[in-house]
């Protein structure tokens, strides 16, 4: 954000388009597909051989973050990238964001600015135009309704529901650690409420934390694809937990499916937290959720392509019989369930 000012330093003195002004003065835009973005009643794109991806997630103070613990610029970029991610699941490219944004005025402009400072990080670093959005007040806490837009190539589009019997199921990164990152921090901040002088040291705890923090979402994998000449049959992002994605895969495509627990890349980070919360690392990674790694299937002549990358790792394979399950290192067969994120 700019060092100098413009404006005077109170939300309710520059008013909602006073707000929007100053909140996305020095936009550039990046991509050629953005013909217009902030600054009329609506963005103007401008795609023609490419099919446009839309998709939008909130973020509600209270619900999905807690600022107790989560600092505004880390929530605004993660604000952004849970949404870049779900284009990125359907094997396409985030070019645009627009941002819905209710705020009480027990936020200050400088809270606001340091929000949007994440959001435009997020955006600079993944290549994408934010063209705008809305502001109002919020009669209690703050919500954040993000929107991404992007393209993909026809035919290069993939759904949840073209699992065939046979293929592989693929995950990127691993699992696990956002969601021993939010029992650290809820652990550490129970611990502040009892003992106000009470200073957590996180430093143990850096990559997990900064798994539930500041994820990050993985074009990456999408373009690495294409360079392997890879189109996944089916593929979604993981933020509700392994277990639930898989269900959506296996329902959507008809099919069923098997993994087994010895191939779910989990990291010793992730193994270290869990013992010392007692639980076990293969819950973390089945129903924790908000890992926003990618999850796919790809035919088997596919594989040589993709074996011994690092970013990549097969955990099982679609069967034509219904029902998703697990084979545990004791060799039993237990049926997954949607035990992840659920906000209602």
């Amino acid at each position: 954000m700019p060092k100098e000012n413009k404006f005077p330093k109170k939300i309710s003195d520059l008013g909602e388009f006073g707000l929007i002004e100053y909140l996305t003065q020095n936009l550039s835009l990046k991509n050629p597909e953005t013909i217009k973005g902030v600054g009329d009643d609506a963005a103007v794109l401008n795609f023609d051989k490419k099919l446009s991806l839309v998709s939008t997630d909130l973020l509600m103070e209270g619900v999905h973050f807690n600022l107790a613990w989560h600092p505004l610029k880390h929530l605004g970029y993660k604000a952004a990238i849970v949404n870049f991610s779900d284009i990125y699941a359907m094997n396409g490219f985030a070019k645009q964001l627009l941002v819905g944004l209710a705020v009480s005025n027990r936020f200050g402009l400088e809270a606001i600015e340091e929000l949007y400072a994440g959001i435009r990080l997020a955006c600079e670093i993944y290549g994408v135009d934010l063209i705008g959005g809305d502001t109002t007040s919020s009669m209690s806490g703050l919500t954040l309704a993000p929107t991404a837009l992007g393209s993909v190539e026809k035919g290069f589009e993939v759904y949840r529901s073209g699992a065939q019997k046979g293929d592989l199921i693929v995950v990127s990164g691993d699992l696990g650690a956002a969601y021993m990152g939010l029992l650290i921090l809820r652990r550490e901040h129970e611990a502040f409420k009892v003992n106000p002088n009470h200073q957590p040291d996180l430093s143990p705890y850096t990559y997990v934390v900064e798994r539930q923090l500041k994820p990050e979402a993985r074009k990456d994998i999408v373009k690495l694809l294409r360079d392997l000449k890879v189109k996944p049959t089916a593929m979604i992002d993981i933020s509700d937990g392994l277990s639930s994605e898989i269900l959506h895969i296996t329902k959507q495509s008809d099919k069923g499916a098997v993994i087994y627990e010895n191939k779910i890349p989990i990291a010793p980070e992730t193994v270290l937290a869990a013992e010392e919360f007692n639980i076990s690392e293969i819950t973390a990674a089945l129903n924790g959720g908000e890992d926003y790694e990618l999850l796919f299937t790809i035919k088997q002549k596919d594989y040589d392509k993709i074996k011994g990358n690092p970013n990549l790792t097969v955990i099982g394979h679609i069967t034509e019989e219904k029902g998703a399950y697990l084979i545990t290192n004791a060799n039993e067969k237990l049926k997954l369930k949607a035990q992840g994120w659920n906000a209602l």
